[in-house]
C-alpha cells in the first residue's frame, strides 16, 4: 500500500463527501479510491468512513485521523516545493486569515500587486473576527492583533495598532474641530460595542480616562468598519485603528484629530503553524504583508507629524 497516497485519497473522499467526487479530481476509477481506503482501514485497523448509497461520513477515528492527515500531506507538499526549487519561484495554494477590517481596508487593495509578483500562489484568504485554529483548519498564515498565546505557532511581529481619532471634513467644517478630549462631549460621537455588547469606552492618555471623560454616542456599532463608514458620511467622529483609516485619510475623506491624544494599541503579528513557517509561499506572503504594514505605519506617522516610540516601531 502506498500510504501516502491512501492518505491523500481518503482526505480528499473525507473533504468532498463523495467517492466519485473525489476520483474525478484525483483522475483515478470509485473502484481505486474505495481500494485505497479500504486498504488504509485494514493496515490502521479502524474504520475511518461510514458509507451508505447516499452520503459518506466520518467515524470519531477518521475525524482525528483526517485532522493528522491534514498536516503531514501539508509539510509534505512544503517540502516538495523547497526542493523543487520553489525558493525562487513559490508556488501551491496558500490559506490566509486576517481580521475583517485588515482585510478590507489594507489587505485586499494590495492583493494585485502580490499576484503579480507571485503568479503562482493560489490564494484562500479568509476574512474573520474569530482566532481560529491554524492547525485544525489548515491555515498557512495568520495575522493577529494582540498576544499570541496558542502553542504550536510561530509569530512574527510586524507592527502597532495606535488608536486614533477622526472625522471627515464636512463634519469638522460644520461643527467645529475639538482642540481636548474634553471637548469631545459637545459632538456627535460614533461608538463600537465591545464583543459582549458592552458600551464604547474611549480612552485617551492620562488624564483623560472614559471614567472621566464619560462621553455620550450618538450612534454605536457592533462592527468595526461601521463606525468608519458612518464619519466618511459627516454623521460624527470615530475613534479607531490608525492602519484602518489610513486609506480614507490618504484620499481626504476623513481628517485625524486630537493628534496630541494618540493612545498606543496592541501589537500585530503574523503567524504561523510552527512546521510549515518556513515554506516559500508562506515567507514570501508574511515579508509582503510586513512591507505593507510598515509602508501604511510610516505614512500615518507623518501625517500626525510625530516621532513613535522605539519599541513601537515594527
Amino acid at each position: 500500500m502506498d500510504q501516502l497516497l491512501a492518505m491523500k485519497v481518503f482526505t480528499r473522499i473525507a473533504e468532498r463527501g463523495s467517492f466519485a467526487q473525489a476520483a474525478d479530481e484525483l483522475d483515478i476509477s470509485r473502484a481505486a479510491a474505495s481500494a485505497h481506503v479500504a486498504a488504509l482501514e485494514k493496515h490502521l485497523g479502524v474504520r475511518l468512513l461510514n458509507r451508505t448509497t447516499r452520503r459518506v461520513a466520518l467515524t470519531a477515528e477518521g475525524s482525528e485521523y483526517l485532522r493528522r492527515s491534514r498536516r503531514i500531506l501539508d509539510e509534505v507538499q512544503d517540502a516538495e516545493e523547497t526542493l523543487r526549487g520553489a525558493r525562487s519561484r513559490p508556488q501551491g495554494r496558500l490559506r490566509v486569515d486576517v481580521p475583517v477590517v485588515f482585510g478590507r481596508y489594507l489587505l485586499l487593495p494590495a492583493l494585485p500587486e502580490f499576484t503579480r509578483r507571485y503568479p503562482d500562489i493560489e490564494l484562500d484568504i479568509r476574512l474573520n473576527d474569530r482566532v481560529v485554529d491554524l492547525v485544525a483548519e489548515r491555515v498557512d498564515i495568520a495575522l493577529r492583533v494582540g498576544s499570541v498565546q496558542q502553542p504550536g505557532l510561530v509569530a512574527r511581529r510586524v507592527g502597532q495598532i495606535n488608536i486614533v481619532t477622526c472625522a471627515s471634513p464636512a463634519y469638522l467644517a460644520d461643527h467645529g474641530e475639538p482642540e481636548t478630549p474634553d471637548d469631545l462631549r459637545q459632538h456627535r460621537l460614533l461608538g463600537l460595542t465591545s464583543a459582549g455588547g458592552g458600551k464604547p469606552e474611549w480612552n485617551f492618555p492620562a488624564p483623560y480616562t472614559a471614567k472621566r471623560l464619560k462621553l455620550h454616542f450618538a450612534m454605536q456599532f457592533n462592527a468595526a468598519e461601521a463606525p468608519i463608514i458612518a464619519a466618511t458620511a459627516g454623521l460624527g467622529i470615530a475613534h479607531t485603528g490608525d492602519l484602518i483609516v489610513a486609506e480614507y485619510i490618504a484620499r481626504g475623506e476623513l481628517k485625524l484629530i486630537l493628534e496630541k491624544y494618540v493612545v498606543p494599541g496592541a501589537p500585530i503579528s503574523l503567524v504561523y503553524p510552527s512546521a510549515g513557517h518556513q515554506s516559500p509561499k508562506v515567507r514570501v506572503f508574511s515579508d509582503f504583508a510586513a512591507d505593507l504594514l510598515r509602508r501604511w505605519h510610516g505614512i500615518v506617522q507623518q501625517w500626525l507629524n510625530r516621532t513613535v516610540a522605539p519599541e513601537a516601531n515594527p
